[in-house]
């Protein structure tokens, strides 16, 4: 795959998730509560909710935390609520960072993202400050056994994508986020489940930065995912393979 592999970024940081399984799972419940109370608790009829449940076995979640999530839409959790925020700013030596939150209390979430980029040398911007480096895409990821590149790429097209990248790890499907759940379900329906699939942001230029920069990148990202609120970090931080085995060892 040439350049820059959202997959990539994610598999990177997997590691460091495993760690935080607890915040993981409830990061996972507040988005499937949002989502069945926006579109109905029926997965069939609601591609945000079968997306978030998808995101859940992913990471292991338990059906019944699931079916709780999904329950409290409507019963006892539903007083909760949760504002989609995003935040945009500025790392360690220009790296632009997005920061997509779930909330109940904006004063607080704010509270705690501003002062994270301003102790890691970062800054936070205003709404659009950094999106324009990055294109917003449905993301499917299939393991590279499932199919030739060649019979994924024509597969892909077919459903609707408007790209397939491959290596000889994983395909990588992305559409547009208004395609995204006709062709993910055209693509399992071919192909089985999908290893990962999402709503990303993508990096359209990258920021390539000193080693001691982008540890404090890595720090911030850390902060940023460890707040409960907070549910995606993304940036267009570019890693060598070296520098990356350094820097996660």
């Amino acid at each position: 795959m040439a350049g820059h592999s959202q997959y990539s970024n994610i598999m990177h940081r997997k590691g460091r998730q495993d760690a935080k399984r607890a915040k993981i799972f409830t990061k996972i419940g507040r988005e499937i509560t949002v989502a069945a109370k926006q579109g109905g608790g029926d997965p069939a009829m609601n591609p945000r909710l079968r997306a978030a449940i998808l995101w859940g076995r992913e990471e292991n979640m338990p059906n019944d935390r699931i079916k709780k999530a999904i329950d409290s839409a409507t019963g006892a959790g539903a007083d909760d609520n949760y504002e989609e925020i995003r935040y945009e700013g500025y790392g360690p030596g220009g790296v632009a960072v997005i920061v997509d939150a779930l909330t109940n209390n904006r004063n607080r979430t704010a509270g705690d993202v501003r002062p994270a980029f301003s102790k890691y040398g970062g800054n936070l911007g205003e709404s659009n400050s950094v999106s324009f480096m990055f294109d917003r895409l449905g993301m499917i990821i299939y393991p590279a056994k499932t199919a030739s590149a060649d019979a994924m790429f024509e597969a892909a097209v077919e459903c609707g994508a408007d790209n397939c990248e491959s290596t000889a790890e994983f395909h990588e499907i992305n559409c547009q986020p208004n395609d995204f759940a006709a062709v993910r379900d055209a693509l399992e329906e071919k192909f089985g489940a999908a290893e990962k699939s999402a709503l990303v942001w993508k990096p359209n230029v990258m920021a390539e930065v000193t080693e001691e920069q982008a540890q404090s990148v890595l720090k911030l990202i850390d902060v940023l995912e460890d707040n409960d609120d907070v549910q995606s970090v993304t940036t267009n931080l570019e890693l060598s393979e070296e520098m990356m085995e350094r820097l996660l060892a």
